[in-house]
This record gives C-alpha cells, structure tokens and sequence, in this order.
C-alpha cells in the first residue's frame, strides 16, 4: 500500500518550470529516496507535499484519499535550510515549535525531555541556539520534527555537516522509525547513506521523473555483466581470456590471482563458471553491481554505464 503518491503534478514559476507531471508512488512504512541534481525540483515537490505552496495541476494523496490542510499535523519536515531562531533559548524554542504541532505542554515537556537526554543535549536547554555547534543544533531540528509522533517523515540532506559519528547516530535513529512504521522520504546527494538504508527511489532531472523503482532491482537494471573472481594463481605469461568474456584487471599474489571480467550479454552465468572452471579453481565469483552514485551520474548526464 502506498501512503503518499502524486499524480501529474506540475509547477511553474515565472516562466520556468519546475515540476512535469511528476508522479510517485511511496510504500507505507519504507524509506523512499527522493533524487535528483540541484534544481531538478525535488524541494519544490516536497514543499507541495508539505502544503508550503500548491501545485498549478495534478493531485496528492495522502492514504489513499487527496491531501487536506489537517495532513500537516500528520507530517514532520526537516528543510535541508534550517528553520530556527538562533537568539532563541533551545529549550523554549522547542516546546513552542512542539505546542505548534498540536502538542499540551505537560505532553511536549515529557517527549522533549527524553530525546534531549538521548542525544545528550540536555545541559543545552537554557542555551541560545546560536551557542550550539552546527551538528548539535541539527539534532534539535531532527527532535523538533519527529516530537509529535508523524505518520510521514521528510527528511532533506540530514546529514549535511555531521561527523561519521553523529550521521551515524541519525541513520539509526531513521532505521528505528522506520521499525516503528513510520513512512520516510529521504532527500539526499549521498549516494552511499541510499544504498544503505532506502528501500525505492525516485530520480527527478530537468523536472521529469527520470527513474523509479526498487534499489536492490535498479542496480541489477543497470548491471555491467562485470564480475570479481578469484583463483589460484596463474603461471606466468597465462590467462583466462576467452572470447565469452575480457579481463578487465589481474591482479596476481603469491597464492591468489584476482581478476575482474566482463561476460558477453548471451553467456549464462553458469556457463561463464562452467567454461573457468575448465581451466582453474574458483575460490570467489561475485557479480558487480554499480553503485547507486555511478547509476545517478550516469542517468543525469545521459550516458550508458560502464563500470570500467
């Protein structure tokens, strides 16, 4: 079931536009990539989404019915521009921007009070944001948007100006939300934190949605039939070459020679184990798949990939 989807949405301003007939489709309770170069319109959708402005035409919908102004109630939004007052205490500013979200103020006191002692920024309470170092006045973003219990999360570049440990600690905290059933739109230029934990994507360039689907099926889509292999080590002036499949790389050890080939598309993988083994041992076959930051230059700039 998909939670959030939007149909043929499209959005001008002044003469350039922003979004064609953009659709997509986010499962209930998955993690969902939102992609895209600067100024493809990713924030301009998630801004429609988020009812910050409205489309020119097409539909959102929200569990299965067209999204209503209550829905913002229903939604956390961390913007990639943080939004808070840094002259204001971090504490006070908090449980305004909680009470604002429909929270009591016992209710708000309570949630704060335990995601401030998690993330160990308690002793900041009484502190003027401004006081703060970037990562932790982004962690009081992500607790200000996830405070009153949102069915759907957005989450745009979370990790921009995090240490590995603390991108870290946000990932895991994502990845329990997501336990908890929460839907997640991730917005992100980091290709590695979408391989690691985003279950679909979709890629948006020039306004158009360019890609979509799974990310474990994208990358087989784009696969290179290129594969690691290793074997006992080859003698000298030896190789495996065929007309099936080209080395691409030899690397020879001691014990252990490592290579990377590409099969021909018509070659079965079984029939490419077949045809080594013939002449080796096979200690490891692996197929290579690209990454999804190879897939998204590749799809963005127009090319085919090669995985060379």
């Amino acid at each position: 079931m998909n939670f959030l989807e939007t149909e043929h949405v499209v959005k001008q301003f002044s003469g350039h536009l922003a979004l064609n007939k953009v659709s997509i489709r986010v499962p209930e309770g998955k993690i969902f990539g939102l992609l895209g170069p600067n100024g493809a319109g990713k924030t301009t959708l998630i801004r429609i989404i988020n009812r910050i402005t409205a489309p020119d035409s097409g539909t959102v919908r929200i569990d299965g019915r067209e999204s209503r102004p209550d829905d913002i109630y229903r939604i956390g939004y961390m913007p990639e521009e943080r939004g808070l007052y840094k002259k204001m205490k971090v504490g006070e500013q908090a449980l305004y921007l909680a009470r604002l979200k429909g929270l009591p103020y016992d209710e708000a006191k309570k949630r704060l009070t335990r995601w401030f002692d998690k993330f160990g920024i308690t002793s900041w309470w009484n502190r003027e944001l401004e006081e703060l170092s970037k990562g932790m006045q982004q962690k009081v973003q992500f607790i200000i948007t996830v405070i009153h219990d949102p069915a759907l999360l957005i989450f745009d570049e979370p990790f921009s100006g995090f240490d590995p440990i603390n991108v870290d600690i946000l990932k895991q905290e994502i990845l329990e939300l997501k336990q908890q059933g929460k839907t997640i739109i991730f917005s992100t230029h980091n290709m590695a934190s979408v391989e690691e934990i985003c279950d679909e994507i979709t890629l948006i360039n020039r306004a158009e949605v360019v890609l979509s689907g799974e990310v474990r099926e994208i990358r087989r889509r784009f696969r290179t039939q290129t594969f690691r292999l290793s074997i006992p080590s080859l003698p000298e002036g030896t190789s495996l070459a065929s007309d099936n499949f080209a080395v691409l790389s030899e690397n020879r050890h001691d014990d252990v020679t490592e290579l990377r080939i590409r099969k021909q598309q018509q070659i079965s993988n079984a029939d490419l184990l077949t045809e080594i083994s013939r002449s080796s041992d096979i200690y490891s076959f692996t197929e290579e798949l690209p990454s999804m930051n190879e897939i998204f230059i590749n799809t963005v700039s127009g090319t085919n990939p090669t995985h060379e």
